[in-house]
């Protein structure tokens, strides 16, 4: 072979090489906005059913215009007890205390964040009339 055509394999491929990592590197970074997409979705579906149960009267299992009292059980079927929700998106939880007029639902991931090592991680503030989005990685 010529010095012509060895020169044009190598070039071949570090173009074919370098085509692969950026193809690699777009699919990550696809499959980390979809997932973040789709634990942002979760999370306005869990604030819907927070904010109906604050609006619920407490005669028929709601908060009576308050979130006090409100547990996960109340926004999804999981076991007495639990503490977090998990589907295919992620994990859900309540993250801090339950007051009269607010609850933070979180969202956690499961494909790497922005940061490279720490997992998608979503807060979701509710009050009674609008919610508040946080996207923490």
């Amino acid at each position: 072979m010529g010095q012509q055509q060895l020169l044009l394999i190598i070039l071949g491929v570090i173009v074919v090489g370098i085509a692969v990592a950026v193809g690699i590197t777009m699919f990550t970074d696809n499959a980390t906005s979809a997932n973040r997409d789709a634990v942002v979705n979760d999370l306005v579906n869990l604030s819907a059913r927070a904010q109906q149960y604050y609006r619920r009267p407490q005669t028929l299992g709601g908060g009576g215009n308050t979130f006090t009292g409100l547990t996960l059980s109340d926004l999804v079927t999981v076991a007495a007890g639990a503490t977090s929700y998990v589907n295919a998106n992620g994990t859900y939880s309540i993250a801090g205390a339950v007051t009269d007029s607010l609850v933070t639902i979180q969202g956690l991931g499961n494909e790497i964040g922005n940061d490279g090592t720490g997992k998608v991680k979503v807060t979701m503030d509710v009050r009674a009339g609008r919610t508040q989005t946080t996207i923490n990685n």
